[in-house]
């Protein structure tokens, strides 16, 4: 189980026992049968809580399965150290020597293969073609994966396919060898906040355990991967629960248990799981393809905060800002642009950034899907084609941005009036002061007040300010105008709207910075 604090091996571990015993009581005369039963009735659990998971567990527990995986580690290889000399005939003479004969040649020296042995969880989806789902990171680099089913017996397992974006691996055992029971998948998305879950898997090496709790919190980003959207829950799961299922109380796989928010290691109830309705796309295509392909739309993006939303006329803060747009994909091909606010995507509205990348990388690929921009404060329609995200990444086509460059006029180092920031035109010198590459083009920063909003947002020495307010900039002059209007403007909030490359490297966001009031001057460095 991936632990948000510990991912360190098994660990010894007390189990305490708490118990209460009921000393008579004088005065149990007191109470008449009404009180009793009142109290017995106080003490039964809510009316649409089940009284026991038990027949639920004992139909479940034959599909859920045991994973053990090997993986051969080499030791380091090292020389023995020289036989030490001692009088001949000494009996430590012929110890050593025969030590050295046994460990001397393929022994300690020689970079022996050592196993290493990780438990977690899975499940059977399909009886019939023997297929089983389990964590990726369970069997990640294995050289062995073996399957234990509830009654001890073990058969050895294929690896269909992986997915290290949602940690999700796909197994295949041979259906002939045993009778086997599946599980089927359910609707995670209609799953509410203090719905009954059921989890059962292999904490700790024990074998098959059931736990139950509730559905703490939906849609969790726990910073894991770019398609984050987790179910909590405070059902008890723990390190070898990885890749178990979690079920609704009709038996249906709602979740697969991933990862835990624990300072020790064990379970402080805060586990997390893949939702069903995530995970059950990418199964599919790795038990089609092997592997997954996603839609992939070609754009970076970002969150639209309360200040980029004012910088840029916004009503509201809903939606995907695109920050960047790579060269020859499909957001390029069809003409989308950098600071695009995507609102809609084939028939999906966003009313948060994150929705996006889920949207995309389950849309068909080369399916031709509508996209719903504001440019300029007016709606576009723009018509995409979905490319394919790892085949994107296999020809290196998700690094960099199309180059939207013009010739610098040159102009000295100076302050942008009410930002805190100094600013200079990119002269060859710092292009090699700062690592710039010759395809960037925009302001250098060359200082950041520290006690400044501009400060705050993340702005550092070396940072290039390609745009502000939408207008690309190349030279002092310019950019001091587009601060200029801002401040002249007295119906207008004082925030200004920068694009900036992080340092040169191609990483870009927008950024809202609140001016200051104060005029400053400009001043040569």
């Amino acid at each position: 189980m991936r632990s948000l604090f510990s991912l360190g091996g098994y660990t010894a571990f007390s189990l305490l026992c708490v118990l209460t015993f009921a000393a008579p009581s004088a005065q149990a005369g007191l109470f008449g049968s009404d009180e009793k039963e009142s109290v017995r009735q106080e003490a039964a659990p809510p009316a649409n809580a089940p009284r026991s998971f038990a027949d639920l567990s004992e139909t479940l527990l034959p599909a859920v399965v045991n994973i053990s995986s090997t993986t051969k580690v080499s030791q380091p290889s090292g020389e023995m150290p020289e036989m030490p000399e001692f009088p001949e005939g000494s009996p430590f003479n012929e110890f050593f020597k025969d030590f050295m004969e046994r460990h001397g040649q393929g022994g300690m020296g020689q970079g022996q293969a050592l196993p290493s042995t990780s438990l977690g969880s899975g499940f059977v989806i399909d009886a019939k073609k023997g297929l089983i789902v389990t964590n990726n990171h369970v069997i990640k680099d294995a050289d062995e994966i073996r399957v234990i089913f509830n009654d001890d017996e073990t058969l050895d397992a294929e690896l269909v396919g992986t997915d290290d974006k949602t940690d999700l691996a796909v197994l295949k055992v041979d259906p002939s060898k045993r009778k086997l029971a599946e599980v089927p998948f359910g609707n995670s998305d209609v799953m509410r906040v203090g719905d009954w879950v059921v989890a059962i898997g292999n904490p700790f090496g024990l074998g098959g355990t059931v736990t139950a709790g509730i559905i703490s919190a939906r849609q969790r980003d726990i910073h894991s991967g770019p398609y984050d959207d987790f179910i909590q829950t405070d059902a008890s799961i723990n390190r070898g629960n990885s890749g178990g299922p979690m079920f609704n109380l009709k038996g249906e796989v709602i979740g697969i248990n991933t990862a835990i928010y624990s300072p020790s290691g064990g379970s402080v109830g805060i586990g997390f799981a893949i939702p069903s309705d995530l995970a059950k796309p990418v199964i599919n295509q790795i038990v089609e393809f092997g592997r997954t392909r996603r839609g992939w739309l070609g754009v970076k993006i970002q969150t639209i905060t309360e200040e980029i939303a004012e910088s840029m006329g916004l009503d509201e803060t809903g939606g995907a800002l695109v920050a960047s747009v790579t060269a020859d994909g499909p957001a390029d091909k069809a003409k989308m642009m950098q600071g695009d606010v995507i609102v809609e995507f084939n028939g999906h509205k966003l009313s948060t950034m994150r929705q996006l990348p889920r949207i995309v990388a389950e849309t068909p690929v080369g399916e031709k899907v509508p996209v719903k921009v504001i440019r300029d404060g007016k709606e576009k329609i723009i018509s995409v084609v979905v490319g394919e995200l790892e085949k994107a990444e296999d020809e290196g086509l998700l690094v960099g941005s199309k180059d939207n460059s013009v010739d610098p006029k040159g102009g000295k180092a100076s302050e942008l009036d009410g930002t805190g920031v100094v600013v200079s035109a990119i002269t060859p010198s710092m292009r090699e002061m700062y690592s710039i590459p010759d395809s960037v083009d925009g302001l250098v920063v060359t200082k950041v007040d520290a006690r400044s909003d501009a400060a705050m947002k993340g702005l550092v020495v070396g940072d290039v300010i390609l745009e502000i307010n939408q207008v690309p900039v190349v030279a002092v002059d310019e950019a001091q105008e587009q601060i200029e209007e801002i401040m002249a403007d007295k119906s207008a909030k004082k925030t200004v709207l920068l694009l900036v490359d992080n340092q040169g490297r191609g990483d870009v966001r927008f950024v809202a910075l609140k001016l200051s009031d104060k005029k400053t001057d400009s001043k040569k460095k």
